[in-house]
């Protein structure tokens, strides 16, 4: 398994493949279906959302409550294709990288390639053990989406695969 940090960078994503397995330490942020389109909207009306998208990595997650005594709730990947609609804007508008679970369009691979970008697959099924590798969790956006919200986290050695790497090559 390689160790990924974020930012996740231009030079970065052309150098993952395919199938690796990466362990990622740095910030990721949040955002499903209803945020994804408030920040498609923001970005057509040419304002910049609460958060960076340059050189950052979109998880497709709608993180739980905290438990007591735990950072987050369980947090496990929500079915990737919801947000296609969405994602070849965000490309164009400098976000690298997603992490969802299964399989992608084909106008949605195009813009992989052409923006240079990388989809990572995690472990459905297994939000529990997921939230155990993120270390701190903020709202940015969206609070009144309660789960849906933007959320910034901070994650240490979490487990991706590169499903879909910056040419197009897919685990699929």
């Amino acid at each position: 398994m390689n160790s990924l940090y974020t930012p996740l960078t231009k030079k970065k994503a052309e150098e993952l493949r395919a199938g690796e397995e990466i362990s990622l330490t740095g910030v990721i942020y949040t955002a499903r279906d209803k945020a994804h389109k408030r920040i498609a909207n923001a970005l057509l009306r040419h304002r910049n959302p609460s958060f960076p998208l340059q050189d950052q990595i979109i998880y497709y997650c709608g993180p739980t409550p905290a438990p007591r005594n735990r950072v987050i709730g369980s947090c496990g990947p929500t079915t990737s294709s919801r947000m296609d609609e969405f994602t070849p804007l965000l490309l164009k508008k400098g976000l690298r990288g997603m992490i969802g679970k299964g399989k992608r369009t084909e106008k949605v691979i195009e813009a992989i390639k052409r923006f240079k970008a990388v989809y990572f697959v995690t472990f459905g099924g297994c939000g529990a053990l997921l939230s155990t590798f993120v270390k701190k969790k903020e709202v940015v956006a969206y609070p009144e989406l309660k789960t849906e919200a933007v959320y910034r986290l901070y994650v240490e050695d979490f487990p991706l695969i590169v499903a879909i790497d910056s040419r197009g090559r897919e685990i699929f």
